[in-house]
């Protein structure tokens, strides 16, 4: 439940903070362009700061994949984006670049490895690569755009860079929650670093809250560490007609609690490092609970026991399967794969490929979504437990422990995804 006070708190404070040059700062020839979904609170609270203001915002036509065609004619000022968008502009400005070659390439890498070592030093602009080499890159978002605003998603700090870099303007990341009316932090002006959110917007009181079982406390070093805790002017006083979700998100001091874990770094400003509640966010916005997906998994006939990860960075899921002994084994003497026992086979590439089909078709067949499925697998043979400390007790996944476990073979099932759709990317330039 979100009161009209409510928004009016979180847009006036954006509206106060870039009067004092902290923020952007919104004038009244700016032109936003709206594709947001109106009932998204990102877009809702754009639209009260840019509309207080006196400001202008044009509608998209109703189609994504048109919406660059509608940017070229609106030509805005302010450009309000997510992610998934910005990785689609990142990667086809890089793929045509690849496919220019030559000339072209080493012109753009160039003038990208110099602007680079500017933004070290404070700067977006370049008196000759701006309008050399980037010129053409900035006249796809319309070519008047001097502020970007991400948000609903992590976004890596490579694709930061890069827009701030070929767009030549400032780009701030943000982050909140529906709960929160949207923003509760925002990076400031003149911050050109990324991997973090930035500092708490003044409508907010932030805190963290240890999280003992993770291991997170407010005495970690070098940082402090916990559940990140909003109270303030923008948060919700509960969920309509629904007390027991308030209860569980609210507690008796009025924080709500979000669920997300977060460090604050040597600036004082926040980095979302983990996720408490077994709910994760996928780099496209779409979000996965694991444990739904475990459970589809471990019901494939191979399947022991499944850890599935996903990362904010990352658009796919990677899976860590326990095979199961008893059957695994008999189909591989069937097939001529060489072995004996479960160590023996777990690395062989068509048992790695036969149980990531069969699985895949398990899961298919039991209505998970695209983006819920694993695209890769590592097998390992030895099975969770209470003993390696990856099971509680109570034969729960210790997903915090899992991660550290297998943190290699995650990492190089992710190198082999990004290097195959680098690939892709890179036959799609030639075609």
């Amino acid at each position: 439940m979100l009161s009209h006070g409510n928004l009016l708190a979180d847009a006036n404070c954006i509206v106060y903070l870039g009067k004092k040059k902290r923020l952007f700062e919104i004038r009244q020839d700016d032109v936003h362009v709206s594709y947001l979904p109106l009932a998204h609170m990102f877009e809702r609270i754009v639209q009260t700061f840019v509309l207080a203001n006196g400001a202008a915002v044009g509608f998209y036509q109703g189609d994504t994949n048109k919406l660059l065609d509608d940017i070229s004619v609106l030509r805005p000022t302010l450009f309000v984006s997510v992610p998934r968008l910005l990785n689609r502009i990142y990667d086809k400005v890089t793929a045509s670049i690849e496919q220019k070659g030559g000339l072209s390439k080493m012109l753009f890498d160039m003038a990208y490895s110099s602007k680079k070592a500017y933004l070290a030093q404070g700067y977006v602009t370049h008196w000759l690569w701006d309008a050399l080499v980037f010129s053409k890159v900035k006249a796809r978002l319309g070519g008047r755009v001097r502020t970007i605003v991400t948000g609903s998603a992590p976004i890596s700090p490579d694709v930061m860079d890069f827009l701030r870099i070929a767009f030549a303007c400032e780009v701030y990341e943000g982050y909140g929650q529906t709960e929160t009316s949207a923003g509760a932090f925002l990076t400031e002006t003149g911050d050109l670093t990324a991997g973090h959110v930035g500092t708490p917007l003044p409508v907010n009181l932030v805190k963290l809250v240890d999280v003992p079982d993770m291991n997170y406390t407010s005495q970690d070093k070098p940082y402090p560490r916990g559940e990140i805790c909003f109270k303030g002017s923008n948060v919700t006083i509960g969920y309509f007609k629904n007390s027991e979700k308030t209860k569980e998100d609210i507690d008796e001091d009025g924080w709500l609690h979000s669920g997300d874990i977060g460090l604050w770094d040597e600036y004082g400003r926040l980095r979302i490092i983990d996720r408490k509640k077994n709910i994760f966010k996928l780099a496209q916005g779409e979000y996965v609970a694991p444990e739904k997906v475990e459970n589809v998994y471990q019901k494939n006939q191979y399947v022991a026991q499944a850890y599935v990860h996903g990362d904010s960075l990352k658009a796919s899921l990677v899976g860590i399967f326990v095979p199961d002994e008893e059957i695994l084994m008999p189909w591989c003497k069937a097939n001529n794969i060489p072995g004996t026992k479960l160590a023996d086979v777990i690395n062989n590439p068509a048992v790695i490929k036969h149980i990531l089909t069969d699985a895949n078709a398990t899961a298919k067949a039991a209505g998970l979504k695209g983006f819920e499925l694993v695209r890769r697998v590592t097998l390992v043979a030895e099975p969770f437990s209470v003993e390696n400390d990856i099971l509680t007790p109570t034969f729960k996944l210790k997903r915090n422990i899992a991660k550290k476990v297998f943190q290699a073979q995650i990492d190089a099932m992710y190198a082999e995804l990004d290097a195959e759709e680098a690939e892709q990317k890179k036959k799609l330039a030639q075609e």
